[in-house]
């Protein structure tokens, strides 16, 4: 591997690090408050470190898939390294175990969060933890190569190591092109968000902040009670709205608004991700009515809480621990299934999902007709036999992730409810658990092995495993 290309990569996204955490310093001034220095500070360390490491080293080859993997892997242990500096050094996180935990919680759009009492934090570093959101949502990566030509070489290699799902969808021949549109996209999702719910009597500071909540699918917000604190019906709904479109495939908002209006409804995926978010809600509805005297307010909640959990957002609205066990059964499901791929959601990807119904559909028939060649189809075209490799063996992973995971939380002392809510929340990118972690509740009371596996979930399940792991293969270090 070449170190060198490496460790430079790396110096350039430190400073757009440092960048972005100076966005946080205007609401610092404007409400008077001193956590501008903690952030000014910070900024000034990142930068400082990525411009040492920038100039230290150069880049000695075209980027190969192994650069790639590393590149990525490293670029968010450091984002969420540095990026924890605004909430130690402003005291508003000071323990480092705490503050990672936020910050990589942020960048990979999980929304799990330690913090008690949200609104006592000052409000630059609160408008700091949600940028954290909206950074990593559509990726540190890809953000770079649409802003950085140079990193056209060998761009590709550094695209596929990030993006979800399991092909990466290219809009244009160029990366750089594609990685363009689709932040275009998601800016102009932000800013049509961010004006819906001034007009919905939200401050443009929790605006901006739940708009980058909902957009990245992370889910931090600036209230305690999250989406509940509004008690709006017009802001749960556009939330809502929202939500679908973030977890929807963004090549498909891009192909509607360049005239192919058929996008979405020849699209497969999106037909599986609609109709799951139907069924869902009914089958939580079910399981939330009796607890409802207001029934139109049980639709609503049983709506919000299935598209949050589903798109893996995890916004706050209702206590689903009040509702059947069934209900929150199929919350737990839905929590794991996650979003389409290329959308800002976690989880497993709705489209592997439908893959695996197909292949096993097709096993079926081979039961019946051993003879008969029957290959899983999407969009009438067969799927090559490698990506349904990929695909099983993805599901195997995964499942065997939480099943490790859940083991080792439940080790450090916490209930069975607990620990499988928790690091399946965390490797979807969700948020919210159950019992301890339940929606109204918060991570601080895990012990810090606890989170240092869940923040290992996080990354596994924003990076996709392998991305990771492969780091960890003797083989990858050889020559």
């Amino acid at each position: 591997m070449y170190l060198r290309s490496v460790l430079h990569f790396q110096g350039i996204l430190l400073l757009f690090c440092a960048a972005f955490m100076l966005t946080a310093l205007p609401w610092s001034f404007y409400y008077g408050e001193s956590d501008w220095q903690a952030i000014l500070l910070s900024a000034g360390i990142t930068a400082l470190a990525g411009a040492v490491m920038m100039r230290s080293t150069r880049i000695t080859h075209e980027l190969r898939a192994r650069e790639g993997f590393a590149i990525v892997t490293f670029a968010w242990v450091l984002f969420s390294l540095f990026g924890s500096l605004p909430f130690m050094l402003s005291g508003a996180i000071p323990n480092f175990t705490n503050a990672f935990f936020e910050t990589m919680s942020g960048f990979t759009t999980t929304g799990a969060s330690i913090l008690a009492d949200i609104e006592a934090v000052p409000h630059g570093v609160l408008f700091w933890r949600s940028m954290t959101h909206w950074i990593g949502g559509m990726g540190i990566i890809v953000l770079s190569l649409a802003v950085l030509p140079l990193l056209g070489v060998g761009g590709m290699q550094l695209y596929k190591a990030e993006v979800a799902g399991p092909t990466a969808d290219k809009l244009t021949p160029r990366v750089t092109q594609t990685a363009k549109i689709l932040w275009g996209v998601y800016a102009a999702l932000t800013a049509l968000q961010t004006v819906l719910l001034l007009f919905g009597g939200m401050s443009l500071f929790d605006a901006l902040c739940t708009s980058f909540g909902t957009v990245a699918s992370g889910g931090f917000s600036p209230r305690n009670a999250s989406i509940a604190y509004y008690d709006s019906s017009y802001i749960d709904w556009v939330v809502i709205l929202f939500m679908v479109a973030a977890g929807t495939n963004f090549a498909l908002h891009y192909r509607f608004v360049t005239g192919n209006f058929r996008s979405y409804t020849k699209d497969r995926e999106f037909h599986f991700f609609i109709g799951s978010l139907v069924a869902a809600s009914l089958l939580v509805l079910a399981g939330a009515w009796n607890v409802y005297d207001d029934k139109l307010v049980a639709i609503r909640d049983s709506i919000f809480v299935v598209t949050s959990l589903h798109t893996s957002t995890g916004f706050g609205l209702a206590n689903y621990e009040l509702w059947s066990n069934g209900a929150q059964f199929v919350l737990l499901v839905i929590m794991i299934i996650g979003g389409s791929a290329g959308s800002t959601s976690g989880g497993l990807k709705v489209v592997r999902v439908y893959l695996v119904f197909k292949y096993i559909a097709s096993e079926f028939t081979r039961v019946l007709h051993p003879q008969a060649v029957v290959p899983a189809r999407i969009h009438g075209v067969a799927v090559p036999r490698d990506i349904m490799t990929n695909v099983l063996g993805y599901f195997a992973v995964y499942l065997i992730a939480i099943g490790f995971g859940s083991f080792l939380v439940t080790s450090t002392g916490a209930d069975w409810v607990t620990s499988f809510s928790a690091v399946v929340s965390c490797l979807g990118g969700v948020g919210p658990g159950m019992a301890a972690v339940g929606p109204f509740d918060n991570y601080s009371g895990l012990a810090d092995l606890a989170k240092w596996v869940l923040v290992a979930c996080m990354l596994l399940g924003r990076l996709e495993f392998f991305t990771l792991l492969i780091l960890f293969s003797p083989a990858y270090w050889r020559r």
